[in-house]
């Protein structure tokens, strides 16, 4: 009896040849490679994907009928899903991945480099030398203020004058809020001035007391000025240091605190009309109103309640006056002191 039945529907084995008894073998096995061949020749994925699952699947089943499995169908037809399975699939992931084309897909580009990695060596160097010099002056900056505030020590002795003069005034310390003992006074500055009148004569003012005045613009305001705060408070701080008992100036720094305090007067005079109508001021001085703040009661400390006041002799506010007048013409377009002396010469 035949293995394969005419009338069945059953493929012929590898070793037998197309017959008469197939008249459609070789026309169907034309259509099926020509199509493959079509596919293939197209360039699609589709086209692709069919070559290779064709050629997976023929080779699979050319592969189970050489070996002879007759015993075996079903796993004979699991091999060739599975070879034509995976023939479809790497075609797919190839046409997907370039798009309907069909190619191998570029190596990934590398991403661009940012900040300083991004400069030219010529500028990287250029950057690390700034760096480096920003670095060493703040650290030198730090050592000579860590200097000014630390105790004396044999650096300060040898290099003192180095220290201040890059301190000051800049970057003075003041830690006296912190220190063991904090101000427990009250210190309260007033200036009077003479004023020259519009008919020829000299008046002298009463005191203005300029710290209640600050402390009355400051008193419930949140966020007072460093104005209102600081700048009489610091100037009077700056005389007392740089002036010995006899109020005499010690050093350039003690002229030019005097200097100082002459201006804040002339500034908070003209701001209260101390002069008024066709008046000028003459002169100034000032005087400190000191009082010890009282202790609490469970320290035992005794204090004295009587204020202390120094009283300082006159200042002449000439050359204060001169500079005023001539910021005034300068901006007015008119000729300052010192063009009318050229004039006149």
């Amino acid at each position: 009896m035949d293995a394969y039945d005419k009338d069945s529907d059953a493929r012929p084995g590898q070793n037998e040849p197309d017959g008469p008894d197939r008249p459609d073998g070789g026309e169907a096995d034309a259509e099926e490679t020509g199509g493959s061949a079509g596919a293939v020749e197209a360039g699609g994925p589709t086209g692709a994907a069919g070559a290779a699952g064709t050629a997976g699947t023929s080779e699979a089943a050319g592969t189970s009928e050489a070996a002879g499995t007759d015993g075996a169908p079903e796993e004979a037809a699991g091999a060739v899903e599975e070879a034509g399975a995976a023939a479809a699939g790497a075609a797919g992931a190839v046409g997907g991945g370039s798009g309907e084309t069909g190619a191998v897909p570029s190596a990934r580009r590398p991403e661009a480099r940012t900040g300083v990695a991004a400069l030219s060596p010529r500028y990287q160097i250029g950057a690390v030398v700034a760096l480096a010099v920003v670095a060493v002056a703040v650290c030198a900056h730090l050592g000579l203020v860590f200097l000014h505030v630390a105790p004396s020590n044999t650096l300060t002795k040898q290099h003192g004058a180095a220290v201040d003069e890059w301190v000051f005034p800049e970057f003075e310390q003041n830690w006296k809020l912190f220190a063991p003992n904090p101000l427990q006074q009250n210190v309260s500055v007033q200036v009077r001035a003479e004023i020259g009148t519009a008919d020829g004569g000299i008046r002298t003012t009463g005191w203005y007391d300029l710290s209640a005045e600050d402390g009355r613009a400051i008193d419930g305001n949140p966020l007072p000025s460093h104005t209102q705060q600081n700048e009489l408070r610091r100037a009077w701080d700056f005389f007392v240091a740089t002036h010995d008992s006899e109020d005499r100036p010690v050093g350039l720094r003690g002229s030019l605190s005097e200097t100082y305090l002459r201006r804040i007067a002339l500034l908070r005079l003209d701001r209260d009309d101390a002069a008024g109508p066709g008046g000028v001021v003459e002169r100034v001085q000032y005087r400190s109103r000191t009082t010890n703040v009282k202790p609490p009661s469970w320290s035992g400390e005794k204090v004295s309640a009587r204020p202390t006041v120094r009283e300082l002799p006159w200042w002449s506010v000439s050359p204060e006056t001169e500079d005023a007048a001539d910021a005034a013409d300068t901006a007015a377009g008119k000729p300052g002191r010192a063009g009318k002396e050229g004039g006149a010469a």
